[in-house]
C-alpha cells in the first residue's frame, strides 16, 4: 500500500474497520445512543446546519497542542492561527511543556474562561480532558480534535491527518521490506495514552500477524513521552536490551528525530533500520548521512489549516459535526464529515534522498 502526495485530496470517508477500532481503542466513556444517531452532532442538540450561513468574522480560535514545545505541533497551530486570518478571525496557541494526560485540563478552563468561539486540541489522553470539553461544549464552546482524537462524545470534530489503518499497516509494510521481513523489531512511541499512537500501534500489530512476517518479532513497544531526550534515551535502552535489533518504528515526529540522532552516531547506522514519522526538515540530514532511508508524513501545515476551517464552520453553524455534512475549507477545497465526526486529511506522502529536498516544513 504505497503513501502518496495527497495535493488537490477531496474529502475522505473513514474505513468502517478503522472507525470500529478506534471506538475501542479510546475506550470511550459511552457514546450515547442519541450522540450515535446524530453521527457527530452532540446529544441534545436540536441545532441544524445551515451550509449557506456565511463564515462569522471575528471568531476567537483556541490551539491547545499536546505541548507547547513540540516542532510539529507548531506547525500544525501556526497554520490553523493563520487559516483564521483568511476569514477575519484570530487564533492563539496555548499549552503545556509535558504531555502528561490531565496537563491540558488547567488550560482548556481557561479557554473557556475567556469565551473562546472554539477550541482546537490534540489530546494527550482521550478521557482525561472530557470533563472541561463538555463544559466547553455545554458554553456553545465548539471543539474540535486533531492530530490526536478524544473520546468521541468529548467534541463535534475530529480532524485525522490520514487513514489510522493505513498509517500503521504501512509503516509495518514498509519496513518488512527494508529488513528482507525477517528479524526482530521495536516500536518507539510516544506517551502511553496518546489516542493516535496506540491507534496505529494496534494496526501495527494486526499487519504483524499476516503470514510474509512469520520471521518478523515484535520484542518491545518503548515510550519516550515525545521528550527529546527520554525519545534518545529509549532508542540506547533498545539497543542495549536486543543488540540483534533489526528494525525501529516510530510513529511520532520527536521520537523519530531522537532514535536517528541516537543511531547516527552509533556502531548501528547502517545497519539498524528507522522508519516512523517525522518532518523533512528534521530528518533531511539522516536521510543524507544515511541513517534513515525513508519515513512519512501528511502535510501538518495542511492538517492546521483544515482544522481551521472545520472549526469556523461549526461555530458558524454551517455544519454540526453530522456525518454527510460538508463545508469549504479554503484553498483545500471541500470535505464531508464521516462516521462519529471524522474529517480526514488524505494521504501521507513518503519521503526519501530522492524527494526531500523539494519540502519545507
Amino acid at each position: 500500500m504505497m503513501l502518496r502526495n495527497a495535493a488537490g485530496r477531496r474529502a475522505v470517508a473513514t474505513a468502517a474497520t478503522a472507525v470500529s477500532l478506534a471506538l475501542a481503542l479510546t475506550a470511550c466513556s459511552g457514546t450515547t445512543k442519541d450522540s450515535a444517531e446524530s453521527g457527530g452532532a452532540k446529544a441534545g442538540s436540536s441545532a441544524k446546519a445551515d451550509p449557506d450561513a456565511p463564515l462569522k468574522k471575528g471568531l476567537k480560535l483556541g490551539f491547545l497542542p499536546k505541548q507547547i514545545n513540540n516542532p510539529y505541533e507548531k506547525i500544525v497551530d501556526e497554520a490553523g492561527i493563520a487559516a483564521a486570518k483568511e476569514y477575519g478571525g484570530t487564533g492563539k496557541e496555548v499549552g503545556p511543556s509535558d504531555a502528561n494526560a490531565s496537563s491540558q485540563v488547567s488550560y482548556i478552563n481557561t479557554l473557556i474562561q475567556q469565551r473562546q468561539d472554539a477550541i482546537l486540541i490534540a489530546a494527550n489522553d482521550p478521557n482525561a480532558v472530557c470533563g472541561p470539553l463538555k463544559q466547553a461544549m455545554k458554553k456553545d464552546i465548539k471543539v474540535v480534535a486533531y492530530d490526536s482524537d478524544t473520546a468521541k462524545d468529548c467534541r463535534q470534530l475530529f480532524i485525522n491527518q490520514a487513514s489510522s489503518e493505513e498509517i500503521g499497516r504501512s509503516l509495518v509494510q514498509h519496513l518488512g521490506e527494508q529488513i528482507g521481513y525477517k528479524g526482530k523489531v521495536a516500536i518507539l512511541s510516544a506517551t502511553q495514552n496518546a489516542t493516535n499512537q496506540n491507534t496505529w500501534i494496534e494496526y501495527m500489530k494486526e499487519e504483524l500477524k499476516l503470514p510474509e512476517y512469520k520471521d518478523m518479532q515484535l520484542v518491545k513497544v518503548a515510550y519516550g513521552d515525545d521528550a527529546d531526550q527520554k525519545s534518545f534515551q529509549q532508542t540506547q535502552g533498545l539497543m542495549q536490551a536486543y543488540p540483534d535489533l533489526k528494525g525501529i518504528i516510530s510513529p511520532t515526529t520527536v521520537g523519530i528525530a531522537a532514535a536517528a540522532r541516537y543511531l547516527s552516531d552509533s556502531s548501528y547506522k547502517g545497519k539498524v533500520v528507522l522508519n516512523g514519522l517525522g518532518t523533512p526538515n528534521q530528518m533531511r540530514k539522516y536521510v543524507k548521512d544515511g541513517t534513515v532511508e525513508q519515513f512519512s508524513l501528511w502535510n501538518p501545515q495542511e492538517l492546521g489549516y483544515l482544522g481551521s476551517y472545520a472549526a469556523a464552520a461549526l461555530a458558524s453553524g454551517q455544519i454540526t459535526g453530522a456525518e454527510g455534512e460538508k463545508f469549504e475549507a479554503g484553498k483545500l477545497g471541500e470535505y464531508t464529515i464521516g462516521k462519529d465526526g471524522e474529517v480526514i486529511l488524505g494521504e501521507p506522502t513518503v519521503f526519501d534522498s530522492k524527494n526531500i529536498d523539494t519540502f519545507d516544513f
